[in-house]
């Protein structure tokens, strides 16, 4: 491949991958059995993500291995719906045709895991989305570095990775025990959580210890946000998530009430949302009915998003959960958020949010004042 024995695409892709063997210091490569890109929106890449994937998928880039986007600006049906400006949308639609003909899953989502990607413990695997890598580490259990879009693209095309980081044993290692002590109710307690650990932490990785019960919702959240406030690809929770291991020189911090309460004040500020935003990372259909089960039979008091991926859409479309949210209002879009959508052009200001990841992002990304918390907490009827 790094000869070109294999075409361009590939002898390229493969130079990307030395180069990052080089810096790390890699042994060798490693097969991997999925990837997913990020840089797929147009608000994040824009002109030049564009001309570099159409020179890529112009001189025949394929990939070999299940490959998968992160969220891209607008769901590509509903784009309308949303009122997305259609001059981003024909540069939207331009990324994702270039990305199919690379042969790659046209389902952009940040939750690969609940659409059926769910590599297993000790799986080699070459993600890019941050609360994604998060979760494919510590919830699952596989391996996966926290990769650029151009590398996981890199490692799709060629089907290998170098091996270092978090694909190294050695490097699984918590180097902090966060002691919880707070009473951790739903969702969106663990992304505040998250976002207090991860400034604190930066890029080393996180072990909690005292956490009673959580299940993929919340860990999904944890992580997220903690990817967001820090650069945290690594987590452990004592007896919940399948591996757990501390280094003997590991610091410690508590995470209390106090810390609860003040991280939350921080977070966002006590004012009239004008978008009301869900799925951060992508809703699951239980996050779904949720949503639907709170505004059944009333009407948003503004504009309300419910973020998932195609394939859940599906799902709530079946059940009669969109059906419900669509007549309080609001909307299911798929394959988008309201991180990389570009809401601040589209009229936005204030932005209610359940996520962790989505409060620190919005206001940097988007311009957006957020206000935080619980689905019953933002969700005005």
């Amino acid at each position: 491949m790094f000869d070109g024995e294999e075409g361009e695409a590939c002898r390229q892709s493969m130079e990307i991958l030395a180069a990052l063997g080089k810096i790390y210091g890699a042994g060798r490569m490693i097969p991997v059995s999925s990837a997913q890109v990020a840089g797929v929106s147009y608000k994040t890449i824009g002109e030049a993500g564009l001309e570099y994937l159409g020179d890529l998928a112009k001189i025949g880039a394929k990939v070999r291995i299940p490959t998968f986007l992160n969220p891209a600006g607008m769901d590509r049906e509903q784009w309308r719906k949303m009122k997305v400006p259609p001059d981003f949308a024909k540069k939207q639609i331009a990324v994702l045709d270039a990305y199919g003909k690379m042969g790659i899953m046209q389902s952009c989502t940040c939750t690969p895991y609940l659409i059926g990607i769910r590599p297993k413990v000790r799986e080699h695997v070459a993600w890019a989305e941050s609360s994604a890598v998060a979760f494919c580490n510590s919830v699952l259990g596989a391996r996966t570095n926290r990769e650029g879009g151009p590398s996981a693209l890199a490692a799709g095309i060629c089907g290998v990775t170098p091996e270092y980081g978090l694909h190294l044993d050695e490097n699984r290692k918590a180097g902090v025990v966060v002691e919880v002590s707070a009473d951790l109710k739903n969702s969106s307690d663990f992304g505040a959580m998250g976002y207090y650990a991860g400034e604190f932490v930066k890029n080393r990785h996180p072990a909690f210890a005292g956490v009673k019960e959580a299940g993929e919702g919340k860990l999904k959240a944890l992580g997220a946000a903690m990817a967001a406030s820090g650069s945290v690809a690594l987590f452990y929770v004592k007896g919940i998530t399948p591996e757990y291991a501390v280094d003997e020189n590991a610091g410690h911090i508590a995470f209390g009430e106090k810390e609860l309460r003040e991280v939350k004040e921080k977070m966002g500020v006590k004012e009239k949302p004008d978008l009301i935003a869900i799925g951060c990372p992508h809703a699951s259909i239980e996050e779904i009915k949720e949503v639907a089960d709170k505004v059944k039979g009333k009407k948003a008091a503004c504009e309300l998003w419910v973020c998932t991926a195609k394939e859940t859409k599906r799902k709530a479309d079946e059940a009669g959960y969109t059906a419900i949210i669509e007549a309080a209002g609001g909307l299911v879009v798929a394959d988008t958020c309201m991180v990389v959508c570009p809401i601040g052009d589209m009229g936005h200001k204030i932005t209610a949010v359940n996520s962790g990841k989505a409060a620190k992002y919005l206001p940097t990304m988007n311009k957006q004042k957020v206000v935080f918390g619980s689905v019953d907490d933002i969700i005005v009827v």
